[in-house]
C-alpha cells in the first residue's frame, strides 16, 4: 500500500513549497554529488516532547507543532494542513522508539518513518479508521513499482493510548516492535536480495496528513479508507517522546559513490571512532599516506564495542580491505627485504671486484644494483599508497589496488635470489684475495 513518502505530494498539494521539501530528497546522492549528512554523534539521544525545548533539532513544516503534557501535536484543522517535524540529525542503523497516539478520522494518516536521501524508508502508519491495526512498510531506493511490502499488525486502541513504536535496524534486518513485542521481521534478502533493503543514513519523519483529501489520487483515496470530512475535526495525533540508538555515531555521513551501498558510506568526526566497525573505522580516521604506512590495521584493529548491526555490518566487505591489507603488508615485507637482499649483494660485489682490481667495474655495477631495488621499493610504496586508500573507494578500484600491490614481488623475489647466490660466490673471492697477499 502507498507510504508517506508516496503520496506526500498529492497531499502536501495546496500546502507550502517548503512542505514537500521536507518530505522529498532535495539531493539524491545516486544522482548527483551531495553534501554530506548531518549525523548523531552521540550513541543515543533521548527527546521529551512535553519540553518545547525537545524541538530544537527538528524542523517544524506544514503547520504548527505545540508541546502540551500529551507531547508533541500534531493537528489538522482544515484541507491542507499537513503539520511535520524532520530531524535535522541523521543515524545509520541502530534503533528507533516512539511513544505516539495515533489520530481518529477516516482519511486521516499518522505517520512515524525514517528516510535516506536516496529514498530507502522504514515506515509505520497508522490510519484513523482502523482501531485495531497499523501498517508497517519499507521501500529501497524510492521504488515504486510494487506494493508488495506492507503488512498490518495489530495493536490496541491506538487512538485512545500511547504505544511505543519501536524500529530496529541493523545491515542484516528490520524489525517493528510494539510495546516490545516483536511484530515483523525482514532480513536483507528477503528485500530482492538486498538491492532493495534500506541500507543508507536515515533521518526521522514525524507527522499527520489527510490521505482522504480530495486532491489525491483514487488510489491514495481508497488506501487511507475513504474521503477526509474536514468538518468533523480537527484531527490530532501525539507523540511524547522519541528515542534514538545510533549504531555508528558520527558528525557526518558522506556518500562516497553513487551505488547506495552502505559500504560507501564513510564517518567522519572524532566521536565515530569507538563504536564503528574495524573497516569503516580505518576508512573514517585515516588519511591515505597514513594508511600506508598501517594498511595492516583493518585486519587487526580493535573489537567493534556497538551492537549487532555494526559488528556484523563489515562482514560482507571487511574481506576486500583485509585483503588489499594484507597483499600491502606482504609488498611492503618483500620490498624491505629486497633493499636489505640488494644491499647485500652490492657489497659483496664490490668486495669481489675490488679483488680483482676492477673498482670502477664494481662501481657502476653496484649503482644499477642499487638502483633497481630502490626502484622496486617505491614501487612498493606506491601500491601500499593505493591500497590503503581503496577502502574508502569502490569496489572497482580496490581491484586495480590489488593487482598493482601484488605486482612488485615478482622483482623482490629475483633481488633476494641473486642476493642468496651472489653472496657465496663473493665471500669466495675475497679469502682467495687474502690467500695471495
Amino acid at each position: 500500500m502507498p507510504s508517506f513518502m508516496k503520496f506526500a505530494t498529492a497531499a502536501f498539494a495546496v500546502a507550502t513549497p517548503f512542505v514537500s521539501a521536507q518530505t522529498y530528497s532535495d539531493c539524491n546522492p545516486m544522482e548527483t554529488t551531495c553534501p554530506a549528512n548531518k549525523g548523531l554523534a552521540s550513541s543515543s539521544a533521548h527527546f521529551d516532547f512535553t519540553q518545547a525545548s525537545s524541538l530544537d533539532q527538528w524542523k517544524i513544516s506544514g503547520g504548527q507543532v505545540p508541546t502540551t503534557a500529551n507531547g508533541a501535536q500534531f493537528t489538522i484543522n482544515k484541507e491542507g494542513d499537513a503539520p511535520t517535524i524532520v530531524s535535522d540529525f541523521y543515524f545509520f542503523y541502530g534503533e528507533l522508539s516512539i511513544e505516539m497516539k495515533t489520530s481518529p478520522g477516516q482519511g486521516i494518516v499518522s505517520s512515524a518513518f525514517l528516510q535516506s536521501d536516496d529514498k530507502d524508508e522504514i515506515d509505520w502508519e497508522a490510519l484513523g479508521g482502523k482501531t485495531d491495526t497499523v501498517e508497517t512498510n519499507y521501500f529501497g531506493k524510492g521504488d515504486t513499482s510494487t506494493y508488495d511490502r506492507e503488512t498490518w499488525v495489530p495493536v490496541s486502541t491506538p487512538q485512545d493510548s500511547f504505544h511505543t513504536y519501536t524500529i530496529q535496524w541493523s545491515k542484516e534486518s528490520i524489525t517493528w516492535l510494539i510495546d516490545g513485542a516483536s511484530l515483523r521481521t525482514v532480513k536483507y534478502a528477503d528485500a530482492q536480495g538486498g538491492a532493495r533493503f534500506p541500507q543508507t543514513p536515515m533521518n526521522i519523519h514525524l507527522g499527520i496528513w489527510a490521505g482522504g483529501a480530495p486532491t489525491n489520487g483514487q488510489g491514495t483515496i481508497d488506501w487511507a479508507g475513504g474521503l477526509t470530512d474536514y468538518s468533523k475535526g480537527p484531527y490530532t495525533m501525539y507523540i511524547k517522546s522519541i528515542t534514538v540508538n545510533n549504531a555508528n555515531p558520527a558528525e557526518s555521513y558522506t556518500w562516497s559513490d553513487k551505488s547506495g551501498s552502505s559500504d560507501s558510506i564513510k564517518f567522519t568526526g572524532s566521536n565515530a571512532v569507538s563504536s564503528r566497525s574495524p573497516t569503516t573505522t580505518d576508512a573514517a580516521t585515516v588519511s591515505s599516506s597514513e594508511a600506508a604506512s598501517t594498511t595492516e590495521s583493518p585486519s587487526t584493529s580493535e573489537t567493534p564495542s556497538t551492537t549487532e548491526a555494526p559488528s556484523t555490518t563489515t562482514e560482507s566487505t571487511s574481506s576486500a580491505p583485509t585483503t588489499l591489507a594484507t597483499r600491502t603488508s606482504i609488498s611492503s615485507a618483500e620490498s624491505t627485504a629486497a633493499s636489505s637482499s640488494s644491499s647485500a649483494e652490492s657489497t659483496a660485489e664490490s668486495t669481489a671486484a675490488s679483488s680483482s682490481g676492477a673498482e670502477s667495474t664494481a662501481a657502476s655495477s653496484s649503482g644499477a644494483a642499487g638502483a633497481s631495488p630502490s626502484g622496486s621499493s617505491s614501487s612498493g610504496s606506491g601500491s601500499g599508497s593505493s591500497s590503503s586508500s581503496s577502502p574508502s573507494s569502490s569496489s572497482g578500484s580496490g581491484s586495480s589496488s590489488s593487482a598493482s600491490a601484488s605486482a612488485s614481488p615478482t622483482f623482490n623475489a629475483a633481488a633476494s635470489v641473486a642476493a642468496t647466490y651472489l653472496g657465496p660466490v663473493s665471500l669466495l673471492g675475497l679469502v682467495t684475495a687474502l690467500l695471495q697477499l
